[in-house]
């Protein structure tokens, strides 16, 4: 059974969002094939996700990803034998991500020194490239401050997801892919964007990942 399949038994009322979730998955592979970055970004509960979601992309998450030969001779290369296999047995290969509102200092000075409202789209400005990706996670999808990273994101011609419930939004009209999950309440909209992004994440993984698995 592949990781759809299994999503789609344990949470049915997902299948109507099986073909966009296909579409933020290929997006976020792009990215990485192309040397992009994945920024994340939410409020309250879907900031906590940005930052799960992070997490997952950064480390193993279902596999362990160890360092390939090459880059443990570059660690033997530049630091010695000893220090390359501590580093070896420790490290692990990531998914370059960020979550946009874990920059607590930065937020916090934007948002009294301008506009709490810009407080993502600022970071989008300063920091994304063409081959990044943007997540924007809004159980409602019309919270400003992710909408105007939506925004941002479009003008500067980087592509996005937009993760919300199931009603058409601001955040979805200005993504490049909507994930709209089958809920309208805030609580039962984030009960199903956990096993979205967990899917996304661990799918991805195994693609990128697997073969040096088996």
């Amino acid at each position: 059974m592949n990781k759809m399949e299994e999503l789609l038994i344990r949470y049915p009322s997902l299948v109507f969002c099986k073909e966009d979730l296909l579409d933020a998955l290929k997006l976020m592979l792009e990215t990485y094939e192309n040397g992009g970055k994945i920024m994340v970004c939410g409020n309250g509960g879907s900031c906590a996700d940005a930052q799960h979601i992070v997490g997952e992309l950064m480390k193993g998450f279902l596999l362990r990803r160890p360092m390939t030969a090459e880059q443990k001779n570059t660690f033997e290369t530049a630091l010695g034998a000893e220090d390359a296999e501590n580093f070896a047995s420790r490290m692990q290969r990531g998914i370059p991500a960020m979550a946009l509102d874990g920059a607590t200092g930065l937020l916090t000075a934007y948002a009294n020194d301008v506009d709490a409202d810009y407080i993502y789209a600022q970071q989008v400005f300063a920091c994304a490239q063409k081959n990044d990706l943007l997540i924007g996670i809004s159980t409602s999808g019309n919270s400003k401050n992710v909408v105007n990273a939506m925004k941002a994101a479009k003008a500067m011609g980087v592509k996005s997801i937009a993760l919300t419930g199931a009603k058409e939004s601001k955040s979805s009209t200005f993504a490049t892919v909507a994930i709209r999950v089958p809920e309208t309440e805030t609580f039962k909209v984030q009960e199903l964007h956990l096993p979205v992004y967990h899917y996304l994440c661990a799918e991805m993984e195994e693609r990128i990942f697997g073969a040096d698995e088996n």
